[in-house]
Formats: structure tokens, C-alpha cells, sequence
């Protein structure tokens, strides 16, 4: 008569747990990299709506009248920005305080004007580059 094995051995079971663990171990840290940096991707598509109508106010030269971010359009927050503040003049700042993942959450996304240009440049006090959205020094 032929032995039929039935099941898989002990060793088999826990060859399988270790290269699941290696693999864990392996992808967890990139998909907190992946998820820290579309949250900052987020806070900053949720200010940069705001800049057409800043730019408005600025070619109407009535740029002091921007004393919240409701006046162009922004909320006072949203899901992934906590604040949301504008500081109102001809190179004005709109700025995102995000909230989320660990490694983005309390740190600023901000867009500055440049007056003699027009132009709004991005910066944020996120500490590596690999977690800020492109194009955002």
C-alpha cells in the first residue's frame, strides 16, 4: 500500500508565515510613503481653487477686502486641511495646515504670490521631498 500525505507539514506552514511577513514587512512602509504623500497632494488641490479668485481680486485691486478664505472661495477647512489661512495683499499666501497621516499631519502647504510676476510658487514644511506634492519646494 501507497502512503497518501494529507495537509501540509509544520516547516511548509511556516516557510508560508515568513515570506507573507517579509513581504508585509517590505510594503507597509511604502504605502505609509504612498498615503502621506496624497494627503499632501490633497491639502494642496484644496487651496489651490483659491488662487483664480485671488488673482481676481488682485487685477480689481481690491485684494484688501480678503480677510478669510471664504472670500475666494475656500473653506475654513476641509477633510485634509485643518486651517485653512490667506494673509491679503499683492503677494498674499494661501495657507493648508494638513491633517492625516503621521508623517504629514500639523505640517503646511502654502502658496505665495510673487507681485512682480503673478506667479505662485508652492513650498512645505514637510521634511522629505518624497512626501510632497510635485512641483512644492
Amino acid at each position: 500500500m501507497k502512503n497518501i500525505q494529507k495537509g501540509f507539514t509544520l516547516i511548509e506552514l511556516m516557510i508560508v508565515v515568513a515570506i507573507i511577513a517579509i513581504l508585509a514587512a517590505i510594503a507597509l512602509p511604502l504605502y505609509q510613503d504612498y498615503i502621506a504623500r496624497s494627503q499632501a497632494t490633497a491639502g494642496l488641490a484644496d487651496i489651490r481653487g483659491g488662487v483664480t479668485a485671488y488673482e481676481e481680486f488682485v487685477q480689481r485691486g481690491s485684494v484688501t477686502v480678503i480677510t478669510a478664505p471664504d472670500v475666494i472661495g475656500l473653506s475654513a477647512s476641509t477633510p485634509r486641511c485643518s486651517t485653512i489661512a490667506v494673509t491679503a495683499s499683492t503677494s498674499g499666501t494661501i495657507i493648508c495646515t494638513l491633517r492625516g497621516n503621521p508623517i504629514v499631519n500639523t505640517k503646511t502647504i502654502t502658496l505665495k504670490r510673487v507681485s512682480a510676476t503673478g506667479q505662485w510658487n508652492c513650498t512645505s514644511t514637510i521634511a522629505l521631498s518624497k512626501h510632497k506634492p510635485g512641483n512644492c519646494a
